[in-house]
């Protein structure tokens, strides 16, 4: 089984992508997704978070606002945040992969992927891209977003010149939604052969 890595910047499109190639039958784990399980209502790991944050949590799960304000721009609380949630997410994935080990390929959606140097443990990787014009457009279009979170958030993150540099494939969604589904088909294909599946 071949694993591949679906990343982009903040306000790229990727989730768009990453639904499109669920669609197409493809496996992926969804790293964000999994992270929203285990802190919505009942999730897994409240009790650890709220223990080491406390008052960020509560019926509906955590409290975003204010987690997000106890560990932003805050290095030693973000990182004890992630002793907290990466061990749980690796086991999650690795779940995911057993389950899917007779497929071709499964694709790992990892936001920070550069950043956290998750390339080198893969078979390729995926950058979604668009015009910045149009990434900050739809960044600033999100609640509660503003130009200076916009910008701290895009200043934390791989530029998106050097990630196309770095990929594999790129799946450009500065287009329309029908062109976008076009390049994932091709994409899907193209895995499809070098696994030839």
């Amino acid at each position: 089984m071949k694993i591949y890595g679906l990343t982009g910047s903040i306000g790229m499109g990727k989730s768009a992508v990453a639904a499109m190639l669920r669609r197409e039958g493809v496996p992926l784990f969804d790293a964000d997704a999994q992270v929203h399980l285990l802190q919505g209502p009942g999730g897994a790991l409240l009790p650890a978070i709220e223990a080491r944050f406390p008052g960020t949590t509560g019926a509906k799960g955590v409290d975003r606002a204010k987690l997000g304000a106890a560990v932003f721009g805050h290095p030693q609380e973000l990182k004890a945040l992630e002793a907290i949630v990466h061990p749980a997410v690796q086991a999650a994935r690795r779940r995911f992969l057993r389950r899917n080990r007779a497929r071709a390929f499964v694709i790992l959606d990892i936001p920070l992927l550069f950043e956290k140097h998750g390339q080198r443990r893969l078979d390729g990787v995926i950058v979604v891209t668009a015009p910045a014009w149009k990434q900050r457009k739809r960044v600033l279009a999100r609640p509660g977003m503003t130009v200076a979170k916009f910008r701290r958030i895009v200043d934390l993150q791989t530029p998106d010149a050097q990630k196309r540099r770095l990929a594999d494939h790129i799946i450009r969604t500065g287009t329309t939604f029908a062109a976008t589904r076009g390049q994932v088909r091709a994409l899907v294909a193209c895995l499809g052969r070098k696994t030839g599946r």
